[in-house]
């Protein structure tokens, strides 16, 4: 009995021993991984928060299309004989840009015109008769109020002067359809004689592509040319519906190209689609830009920008230094005399490239943290360092975190 609680007691002495060391070790792992932050002195950047303009801009990619364009087309079937304009070349209104073969039309209107003279012949030839039997019906009316001249006699008269009377009408009636024969006969020669025309717009317009040549068979409407209006010029591009009620009619738009990275317009929205797409759940837009020298070019790429609001004195401070702690959203303000940092949360208005506009609290001040961020928690130490001296506060900030044994747990940022 005496061994058995001897056995006993080492055994427990044993368990106790496992129980301590697993404890030590529990311990030991706790503080290197699971301790706070705010021990470890942590090597900061930072700057000061700054008055500044800041601008709501959204960028959007598109495309530049003619602010017009049409095809020009012949009317009427034939050979083309000449084509005197070619792809690039500019057109003014009213220019002759290319002939087509006319002999046929030519005939048809010298035929029209010998149709007109006949029936214009015979209209003499009625009007004549027509004067003719016009006296004689007043001569036997002024016979027969003598009673002269009988009853039947004038009711003969009668007769003829009507007849004759219907017969100049026919006579001018064929006149009229012989005249509007031979007008449509010269305007089907005149439509050989292609043209440039439009109704309104710039002065001249330019060739954009040429689809036969000299010598082709046409058929009526079949295009020959296309023309296109490229001052003013239009960049279309395509919005969400996140952007689709801040954008207006009239407003201002930059308009730049990767092909032309030195040069940028300005623009002005002209239309927006009263609609937006299903597929893309995305509206048309319709920038409109002058472009006199013809620099920019239909089917370009283009990048706009579009001003929503512009902000001329307001508190601002760098994208980066805003951070998430406990699904709030604030800054680390830097409190150089007890060189430690303090968790502000703050209210984001308008961000612009590296740039964010602090809303509230207002007034904001101070400096806040711009590197080592995300190495914070409320209350940590901090090693400071201003902006400037970047290389030095990142080498500090390595020997910190190689110090600490291991990667530091990443903050949420913004």
């Amino acid at each position: 009995m005496k061994k058995k609680n001897i056995l006993i007691g080492i055994l427990a002495v044993f368990v106790l021993l496992i129980f301590w060391q697993v404890y030590k070790r529990v311990s030991k792992s706790g503080s290197s991984f699971g301790g706070p932050r705010s021990a470890m002195a942590v090597a900061v950047e930072i700057t000061p928060a700054v008055k500044a303009e800041i601008k709501d801009v959204g960028n959007f990619t598109g495309s530049l299309v003619p602010k017009s364009q049409f095809l020009v087309a012949p009317k009427l079937s034939g050979r083309l004989q000449r084509l005197l304009i070619h792809s690039g070349d500019r057109v003014t209104q009213g220019q002759l840009m290319a002939l087509l073969d006319d002999e046929e039309y030519k005939q048809q209107v010298i035929q029209a015109e010998a149709d007109l003279s006949v029936a214009q012949a015979n209209l003499e030839e009625s009007a004549s008769s027509l004067e003719v039997s016009r006296r004689e019906y007043e001569r036997v009316q002024e016979l027969h109020k003598r009673g002269i001249a009988s009853d039947a006699e004038l009711d003969s008269a009668k007769g003829m002067f009507t007849s004759q009377d219907a017969k100049y009408k026919v006579a001018a009636a064929q006149v009229a359809n012989k005249e509007a024969a031979f007008k449509a006969a010269q305007v089907r020669l005149s439509y050989t004689r292609i043209k440039a025309s439009w109704e309104d717009g710039s002065r001249y317009r330019v060739v954009g592509e040429r689809f036969v040549d000299e010598g082709a068979m046409l058929s009526a409407n079949s295009p020959i040319l296309s023309i296109l209006e490229i001052d003013p010029m239009i960049a279309v591009i395509f919005i969400s519906d996140k952007d689709y009620f801040r954008v207006k009619p009239g407003q201002r738009a930059e308009i730049g190209s990767d092909a032309l990275p030195d040069r940028t317009v300005l623009g002005r929205i002209e239309r927006i689609a009263p609609m937006l797409k299903e597929t893309s759940r995305e509206a048309r837009v319709e920038i409109e830009f002058a472009n006199p020298d013809e620099t920019f070019k239909p089917g370009m790429f283009i990048r706009a920008q579009i001003e929503y609001a512009s902000k001329p004195d307001v508190t601002v401070i760098p994208v980066g230094a805003v951070v998430k702690r406990n699904n709030q959203e604030g800054v680390f303000l830097a409190d150089e005399g007890n060189e430690k940092a303090k968790f502000v949360p703050v209210k984001i208005g308008i961000t612009s490239g590296d740039l964010a506009e602090v809303i509230d609290p207002d007034p904001f001040t101070g400096n806040v943290v711009i590197l080592g961020q995300h190495l914070l928690v409320d209350g940590s130490p901090i090693i400071l360092t201003h902006a400037g001296e970047g290389e030095q506060a990142s080498s500090e900030s390595r020997d910190v975190i190689e110090l600490s044994g291991g990667s530091p747990r990443q903050g949420e940022q913004r």
